[in-house]
Order: C-alpha cells, then sequence, then structure tokens
C-alpha cells in the first residue's frame, strides 16, 4: 500500500518566507540571515527573529540592511527536516535530478510535485530581490542544527572572502564539506557570487542553540559592516559567549570522510558521540544490515546522525593548522595558481583557471593539500584524469 501523501499546511501556520527587514538610514551592505533550511531546525530562525527585534535603528546606528529569510516553510510546520525530497540537496541541477530518480524508483512514495522545488524557488526569488535592492555588498549566513550534541561550527566554500567572514565567528571553522556535499544551498550561494557562510549552532531543540544563533548573527553583522562592534555592546558580549565556548576546540578542521547512508542499510548511530570527540581507526561508531561501521583513522567525528532522515550517517575531521591558512591565502594573493599548467600532467581545462585537469598517471605525487592550498577543492574522477575545481569570486575574480 503507498502510504498517503503529507496534508498541506495551511497557510495560516507557516513562517512568513520574509521574516523581517531593517534598513538603516545609510546606504551599506546587507546580511541575509536564512533559518530552517531543514525543518526540524528551528534555532535560526528564533536567533533571526530575536536580533530583529533588538536591531532598532535609532537605538543601534545601522548601515545597509539586514534581512532575515524562512528556509523550508512546509517542512518547519511539520517540523520534519523536508516533507518529500531534502532541499539543502537540490542547488544545482544534477542533483535535483538524482533527488527526483530516487523518488520516482522508490516503491513507497509517489510524489509528483515535491513540495520543496516550490520552496526553493520562493527562497531563490527572496535572494534575488534581496540582493538586486543591496546598498551594497551582499554577505549570507545559512543557520543549521544538527541531531548529536557539541556545540557550533562554519562551514564555507574555501575563498578567502568566505574564510574571513566564518572565522568572524570564535567557533571551528570546517573545509572541504564541498568535496563530500553536493548540491548545497551554500554551493549556489557560492557559485553566485555571495560571500557565505553555514553556522551550525548547536543540537536540534537546545536552547543555546538559539542563542549561538543570534550571537553569531551579531558578529555578521559587525564583520559586513552594518553596525560598529565598538559602539554596539550586543556584538562584544557575543563574541565573549561564543569564544568561551569553544575555547577547548580546534580552531580550523578539514573534512577527511563522509558515511553515506542508504535507505536500506539499517543504519544505527552507537550512543554516546558529539560533535568534535575524538575516535580512533578501528571503534565501532555505528552498526548496519552489514555489521558494525567501523572509524576509518584516528581523527574527530562531526555531525554523527540522530534522526530518522537525512543520509549523512557521520563525518570525520581533522584538525588543519591555522599557518597553513595564511600560507594560503599568501599563495592566492600571489596568484600563485596560475602557473600550475608548468607542472608534468597539470592543465587548466579547456583554458579555464578555475578548473585543473591532472593526468594521475603522469602527476600521481602530488599532494591533493597543495591543490587544496590554492583554492582547488571540488572534484571528479574520468578515467585517469582527476579534476579540481576553485570557487569563483576569491582573489583577483
Amino acid at each position: 500500500m503507498t502510504p498517503a501523501q503529507p496534508a498541506e499546511a495551511s497557510e495560516s501556520h507557516l513562517h512568513p518566507r520574509v521574516l523581517g527587514r531593517v534598513r538603516g538610514e545609510n546606504d551599506g551592505p546587507t546580511l541575509i540571515a536564512i533559518g530552517g533550511l531543514h525543518g526540524n531546525e528551528p534555532a535560526g530562525v528564533q536567533g533571526i527573529e530575536r536580533v530583529m527585534k533588538d536591531l532598532v535603528p535609532g537605538d543601534v546606528e545601522i548601515r545597509g540592511d539586514f534581512v532575515g529569510l524562512t528556509g523550508n516553510r512546509s517542512a518547519l510546520a511539520r517540523g520534519r527536516r523536508y516533507v518529500d525530497i531534502d532541499m539543502n540537496r537540490i542547488w544545482s541541477e544534477g542533483e535535483t535530478r538524482k533527488a527526483l530518480q530516487e523518488v520516482a524508483e522508490s516503491p513507497t512514495r509517489t510524489i509528483t510535485d515535491p513540495i520543496e522545488l516550490r520552496e526553493r524557488q520562493e527562497l531563490r526569488d527572496a535572494l534575488a530581490e534581496t540582493a538586486a535592492a543591496a546598498r551594497g555588498p551582499v554577505f549570507v549566513m545559512d543557520l543549521h542544527t544538527t541531531s548529536g550534541p557539541g556545540g557550533g561550527f562554519t562551514a564555507i566554500g574555501d575563498t578567502l572572502p568566505n574564510r574571513a567572514f566564518a572565522r568572524a565567528i570564535p567557533v571551528p571553522l570546517v573545509l572541504g564539506l564541498e568535496e563530500l556535499v553536493d548540491g548545497t544551498l551554500l554551493e549556489y550561494l557560492d557559485e553566485h557570487g555571495y560571500v557565505s557562510t553555514v553556522y551550525e549552532t548547536g543540537q536540534h531543540g537546545e536552547s543555546a542553540a538559539v542563542y549561538r544563533a543570534e550571537a553569531g548573527i551579531w558578529l555578521a553583522l559587525a564583520h559586513a559592516g552594518l553596525v560598529d562592534a565598538r559602539s554596539t555592546p550586543r556584538v562584544r558580549a557575543a563574541y565573549q559567549y561564543l569564544r568561551k565556548e569553544t575555547r577547548e576546540l580546534p580552531e580550523v578542521v578539514e573534512m577527511q570522510y563522509r558515511h553515506h547512508v542508504m535507505p536500506d542499510d539499517g543504519f544505527a548511530m552507537r550512543e554516546g558521540y558529539q560533535n568534535f570527540q575524538r575516535i580512533y581507526e578501528g571503534e565501532p561508531l555505528a552498526d548496519s544490515e552489514a555489521g558494525a561501521i567501523r572509524a576509518p583513522s584516528d581523527a574527530r567525528i562531526l555531525m554523527p546522525l540522530y534522526q530518522e532522515q537525512g543520509d549523512d550517517g557521520f563525518f570525520v575531521v581533522r584538525e588543519f593548522h591555522t599557518f597553513w591558512l595564511r600560507v594560503s591565502a599568501l599563495l592566492r594573493r600571489l596568484r600563485v595558481g596560475r602557473l600550475l599548467p608548468l607542472l608534468p600532467g597539470v592543465r587548466f581545462h579547456e583554458g579555464r583557471r578555475h578548473i585543473v585537469e591532472i593526468d594521475r598517471r603522469v602527476a600521481r605525487f602530488y599532494a591533493l593539500q597543495f591543490f587544496h592550498l590554492l583554492g582547488y577543492r571540488k572534484q571528479r574522477e574520468d578515467g585517469g584524469r582527476l579534476f579540481m575545481i576553485r570557487r569563483a569570486y576569491d582573489v583577483g575574480d
């Protein structure tokens, strides 16, 4: 028997697409904060609403505009990660086709018009309209929470402007997410030239997740230039609050591995894991129909899956020394990436500098970390060739 389709949420029970707008008296940058892209993650929406209430022109000197947007309104009304398909996996054409194909091939689901496609289009329109009306540069913060405990962190497409934006919030910075997860809103924002970051503020339902969201937004407002940190006590308090919470955690980590969960895996995360907890090679982290799932290396775990929906079982990350961030920034400012075709087996794909094509037979000894330092991260294999892609809108773009 095919299960009944979920009832449409009443319009009166939906959050507005635009949660609010605060317009400063003077021209300046625009900060867009998006909450609730996953419907079981309302902390971002609540954090935006709290800042909207306190960011009053006259009480706070504001340059530019602050706009709060709601992500998946229908899923928020139901308290579910998504209704039909994951809204944070359909921001590229390829991943949208993949998601629709999986739904079409499912024996238990009959969906002809996924709600998330309509939600995505409305959010796209709201982003475009806000950007068109901006009176200066545009910054975007995508607010989330996780099903596992362990505080907050940021994640970015690795450009220098994105790094600076994310590191204004004193929580761990995660690099390399774009290599392991496709079709995210973050990927879309990068491709359209927004300075952006994902900000994970804690565990679903945790009251502190709302406070972390609120604190991060104040720091984003200051970094973007909407408010002056020196004359805005809320900014100083936000920094001190988050810095105290994360002082025992690494400043920067890099993604190493993602455990992908299939619907029939019987995946069950073992209890007791939290974000950034140390794990050891061979340690049993989860169970499945095929047996225990073990840690691939000595590292740290991120986003262990403790919810029904979602296909990211867990991520494995390793610490990344901030020294290499400084080296990376210097190499990019010196345009060292332009010299890559001088290396044997390396060329720009079809003359485009943001894509390098590496012949594995010739260049098998090159470390991927070197290309990472230059901003080339997104990758795909095609026969004996590896393609790595650098985000646009980095230095010199």
